[in-house]
């Protein structure tokens, strides 16, 4: 069997993949993975990203600023962001977001960042693509506020509940790594009940090795494992789980489509 999977979040521009980029493409691109979406994290990353997706067919760039690296942004990047989504006409803004987790990030000037860049995902008509690490009910707030949105919530965490919300304003929730480890119940409890039509499946790379990998550098071909995992979660056949997956990827970030699948 031979799968076609959108890795629908990979930092594949970092520096981690310096040394060996062609042959983790080369291992994705054998594996079934052939398209991945790359978000930018800082203002300083975007023309990175630009470069990688426009050498290599398969990655979509998007541009945002990221709650993690706070320190490196300033007022004038929301300006700058603007620019480039309306030069580059990128699939996503994002990576962007709320981190509650890290103690020593100011929340209002998080939050200030992520309005401006709902503002641009509405103005642009883009999907958004979020980070929520311990703030699951704030970022869908300010989704709420905010209307006419669209987009992914990336690695979530959150309940059941908090999932469901996300759904009724049109956000899907990606998954990945972490539902691969057996202590992960209530992760694999949503996974194994939610509506299909709002699941992606991503990796993080080079983050969040699945289990068996602790401690090694993630990566896209390991999207086949997050999808036999929720296969197996759901009682259902991979590869029904890889074209659906696949097909909320494209028509979240208004991909062409593909074959999908071959038997």
């Amino acid at each position: 069997m031979a799968v076609d999977l959108i890795d629908s979040h990979s930092h594949f521009d970092v520096a981690e993949f310096d040394a060996d980029r062609d042959a983790v493409l080369v291992r994705a691109h054998t594996a079934g993975v052939a398209r991945q979406i790359v978000p930018a994290i800082t203002a300083a990353s975007f023309e990175r990203v630009r470069a990688l997706c426009a050498k290599e067919s398969g990655l979509y760039p998007a541009y945002g600023l990221h709650p993690l690296f706070l320190a490196e942004h300033k007022p004038e990047h929301i300006d700058k962001l603007a620019r480039w989504i309306e030069r580059e006409r990128p699939v996503a803004v994002g990576e962007c977001g709320l981190d509650f987790f890290v103690p020593d990030l100011d929340a209002e000037t998080q939050r200030n960042y992520f309005r401006a860049q709902l503002e641009l995902a509405r103005e642009f008509d883009l999907p958004l693509i979020v980070h929520a690490r311990r703030a699951v009910d704030a970022v869908t707030a300010a989704i709420r506020r905010a209307g006419r949105l669209r987009g992914v919530v990336h690695s979530f965490s959150g309940s059941a509940e908090q999932a469901q919300q996300l759904w009724k304003l049109g956000f899907c929730i990606g998954l990945g790594g972490p539902i691969t480890y057996p202590r992960a119940r209530r992760l694999r409890k949503i996974v194994a009940t939610m509506p299909l039509e709002f699941l992606l499946l991503e990796t993080d790379s080079p983050d969040q090795p699945l289990h068996g990998y602790q401690g090694a550098r993630n990566e896209p071909a390991l999207l086949t494992e997050v999808c036999a995992c929720v296969a197996e979660l759901r009682g259902a056949d991979v590869r029904d789980i890889a074209l659906a997956t696949t097909r909320n990827a494209e028509r979240l970030f208004k991909l062409a489509a593909s074959g999908a699948l071959q038997s």
